[in-house]
């Protein structure tokens, strides 16, 4: 046995040996238990990095959550708040929080009604007790009690939440052991991000007209559409993804980027791990907080990723309210009545609020999406949510069996055989060097045919602005259909869904599927999945064009991969630089229209003419440029009006070259013009100099004050390493970063079964700002770097810096649901002592040993 690993030993064995009591916490239920126990092992790796290894799903849950919620715990406190419609009694009723995975800000009471209604009706339960596919496996079963078992045992070893050593939520009521539904309902929650989860304030705060109250106003149908158009666009989460097939890659194996641009902060955020159970699952890669599975990485065989897909996952329905009854819609003529509902919460540790809700056929009652009061309640008009994943338990065998995958085509098979995709394209490649892009994903059965017929006037001004129908609730024949191949009624079969198989190369960057290969363009599709032949946004465009440039130079390799993504190539300025140098030049007197009057240019032409062209820490020009582009291109197209020339570009947008087009900058605009002299008061406004580094003035700036500055910028100016730095008046682009790149993996394959990849977390491991891993990948990030991936067995043997056993006793007499035991070997990973003291003192005397025989 090696000195080093002695060392850990000793640790392990004196925490095992004054490992503290287990108590159940009062008033919150206690957790599954395990026939047999559980036993796991855990190697961390560099950055914090877990490699969790065990005999059976449960134990394997187990180490998970223990290992996640020693890094994570307040986030996964905070959710299980959420999902259990317990923030007002927390957090006051007139709070709200961010919903990070789509942007939604929710009102905590609005919020406690929508996510009660759900528990009161044992919506959740009824999807667990189908058989599988609708219900989760044996072994999601299995894997769901040991994250619960895992979780409380982690909070019972330091003590409870004083013994947190984050203090955002230290010594906090709300940070107590979970239950087993808890860990269901938070799946759930993630399954409704892309619908029902962007109406949660719509469905809790709805309510039927009182007669003497106002009648409200209906918003004109073309201002509901623009507003939706507007204020969907601000969504800004998305991804990249490519995969490369045999043809195209040096190694004639497949080769795969997944770069999603996922929250930095809340529960959206990405855990990466090594989940192991010999003989049944090998895979490695990124989870979203609080889901034991991994949702973007590889196997030995196979990598894939995800970016969001741009079909709908819900279609409100517009209902004809009888008179005098405002619960009361028709339905092919004939009077039905609402199902209502009284849903009570806890608005503090005393009071209570109940409020009545309501549902139809088609699913609840709403009255805005996003914040936006666009779908009123009037006694002659409501609206209901129909939620193509309101049923959808499948999304989880799909992940778990995807874990297991060796292969593209297999993947294939697994996306039509569960049809549990909730809301991402799937793009995926192998050994075999096959390249897979699929959207086949739920999505209502709503055909461009029948969107014609059922639209209402409402419905038929968003379907042309955004594709997303409002349908006739009054007639059944509006009722989504299906297809023979559909596994859930109402929604589209695999048959009807675009994917494509290729040898060369699949991309996706949260457009349509129609240039996922320009060479073979996807046609014929509904609308509500997606458009064709309409102009591709910046971002898809420049990997579309730097990867055919790469094709041209031979086979790719990782590194090229590598340094496509980290190059933070502005495709915007690639595109119109010239131009804009051009007309600075000509400005009469040096002097630049803007809202304040002219402006003098100064040297800001011979900055952006030296300017790299690029985003990165030292690239000078950029900050101007991207001011510019700001402004200028906030004077788009006009909305739902299918081809209108947009006013920045002079050579529009055409189908037959959607790579290249639009193009050529229109500096006769006055807009655009101004657009200079504006984005020059701007960084004056902010004490910027036009030709500061980005780096100066673009950092995550967290809430302790640590200050970390990155490269790349926003994906809306075709940067491909996008991140939505946010403007500030003051401080230019220096402020707590929202979302961006994320968890980011390079995984390429040459035959041996030990994928050659390179991943980073660019958030890192912890928002604990007490962790060794709260910025140690950030500042990686911002020097572009990347860790090492550590898959097979002499990679994770060679990097593990510390091993830990965690496992449960028997639990002999306790009944089923008892108390877990405490483990008998943790150490916090933190970097700080996590725990009670006597888990720190096994920790010192650890470290002390290590340094003592060789390294720690």
């Amino acid at each position: 046995m090696s000195r080093r690993r002695l060392a850990v030993l000793l640790a392990a064995v004196l925490t095992a040996t004054l490992a503290p009591t287990a108590v159940a916490a009062p008033g919150h239920g206690t957790a599954a238990s395990s026939k047999s126990g559980y036993d796991v092992t855990v190697r961390f790796t560099e950055y914090g990095i877990p490699h969790i290894k065990a005999n059976d799903f449960g134990s394997l849950g187990f180490g998970y959550a223990h290992t996640l919620a020693n890094e994570t715990i307040c986030v996964l406190a905070d959710t299980y708040t959420t999902v259990r419609a317990e923030r007002s009694r927390y957090f006051g009723p007139d709070g709200s929080y961010v919903f990070r995975g789509n942007g939604a800000t929710v009102n905590n009471l609005a919020s406690d009604f929508f996510f009660q209604q759900i528990n009161d009706d044992k919506r959740i339960e009824k999807l667990i007790a189908q058989p599988k596919p609708h219900g989760p496996s044996a072994e999601l079963k299995e894997m769901a009690k040991g994250y619960v078992a895992g979780y409380n045992a982690y909070l019972r070893e330091i003590g409870g939440s004083k013994g947190v050593t984050d203090p955002t939520c230290k010594g906090k009521p709300w940070v107590h052991e979970i239950n087993e539904i808890d860990v269901y309902r938070r799946f759930y929650q993630l399954a409704l991000l892309a619908s029902s989860g962007v109406a949660i304030d719509g469905i809790g705060q709805a309510q039927p007209p009182h007669p003497s109250a106002p009648i409200p106003t209906m918003p004109r149908n073309e201002d509901t559409a623009r507003l939706l158009a507007e204020q969907w666009k601000t969504l800004a989460i998305g991804s990249n993804a490519i995969a490369v097939g045999s043809s195209a890659t040096a190694t004639k194996h497949g080769l795969l980027l997944g770069n999603p641009h996922f929250p930095w902060i809340g529960s959206e955020r990405f855990y990466q791990a090594h989940l192991t159970v010999p003989g049944k699952l090998d895979v490695a890669g990124g989870s979203l907080l609080g889901v034991p599975l991994v949702l973007i990485g590889h196997t030995a065989h196979m990598a894939w990723s995800h970016t969001v897909s741009t079909a709908y996952r819900f279609t409100p329905f517009q209902l004809t309210l009888v008179p005098g009854s405002p619960t009361t819609y028709l339905y092919d003529g004939q009077p039905t009545p609402m199902t209502s509902r009284a849903v009570t919460v806890n608005t503090s540790a005393t009071t209570k609020q109940t409020r009545t809700l309501y549902s139809t056929r088609f699913g609840p009652i709403l009255i805005s999406l996003l914040g936006l009061p666009i779908f009123p309640w009037t006694p002659t008009t409501a609206f209901a949510m129909g939620d193509a994943n309101a049923p959808n338990f499948r999304y989880l065998n799909h992940f778990f069996e995807v874990d297991r995958a060796q292969s593209a085509k297999e993947v294939l098979q697994i996306l039509k055989r569960n049809q549990g995709i909730p809301w991402v394209n799937t793009i995926a490649t192998d050994d075999a060097g096959d390249a897979l892009y699929a959207d086949i994903s739920v999505t209502p059965h709503v055909t461009n045919e029948q969107a014609t017929t059922c639209n209402t006037e409402v419905g038929q001004a968003t379907f042309a602005a955004l594709r997303l129908p409002v349908l006739d609730g009054s007639r059944s024949a509006c009722e989504w259909g299906s297809d023979p191949d559909s596994l859930q009624k109402g929604t589209f079969g695999p048959s009807h869904m675009p994917f494509l198989l290729r040898k060369d190369y699949v991309t996706n960057s949260n457009d349509s599927y129609w240039l996922s290969q320009p060479r073979q363009p996807l046609t014929g599709f509904a609308k509500i999945i997606g458009d064709e032949g309409t102009p591709r946004a910046l971002r898809t465009r420049s990997g579309l064009v730097m990867m055919e440039e790469q094709l041209k130079k031979g086979g790719m390799t990782r590194t090229d991969m590598e340094r496509l993504l980290f190059s933070d190539r502005q495709y915007a300025g690639e595109l119109t630089r010239n131009d804009v140098v051009a007309m600075c030049k000509s400005f009469p007197g040096g002097q630049a229209p803007s809202e304040k009057g002219p402006v003098a240019v100064g040297n800001a032409c011979d900055v952006l003419a030296k300017w790299d062209v690029r985003d990165g820490l030292q690239s000078r020009g950029a900050l101007l440029f991207r001011r510019f582009w700001s402004r200028a291109a906030a004077n788009p197209a006009p909305v739902g009006i299918p081809g209108a020339p947009n006013p920045i570009w002079s050579t529009q947008f055409d189908p037959a070259d959607p790579v290249n087009t639009p193009r050529d900058l229109n500096t006769t605009n006055p807009l655009v013009q101004k657009a200079f002299g504006d984005a020059l008061n701007d960084l004056t406004g902010a004490g910027i100099k036009v030709d500061d580094p980005l780096g100066t003035w673009q950092a995550d700036l967290r809430p302790d004050g640590t200050k970390t500055s990155y490269h790349g910028g926003p994906g809306g100016l075709g940067v491909f390493n996008a991140v939505a730095a946010s403007w500030n008046a003051s401080k230019g682009y220096v402020g707590q970063l929202a979302h961006g790149s994320s968890f980011i993996q390079v995984v390429a394959f040459d035959g041996d079964g030990c994928p050659d990849a390179s991943t980073i977390l660019t958030y890192s491991q912890s928002p604990n700002p007490k962790s060794a891993h709260y910025s140690d990948q950030t500042k990686l990030f911002r020097d572009g770097g990347w860790v090492r991936d550590r898959f097979c067995e002499k990679d994770v043997a060679a990097g593990t810096l510390t091993t830990v056993r965690l496992t449960t006793g028997q639990p002999g007499g306790a009944a089923a649901g008892g108390p877990i035991a405490a483990p008998t070997g943790s150490l916090p990973t933190t970097g700080l002592p996590s725990g009670p003291a006597i888990a720190g003192l096994a920790l010192l005397v650890g470290l002390a040993a290590a340094r003592r025989f060789g390294r720690a």
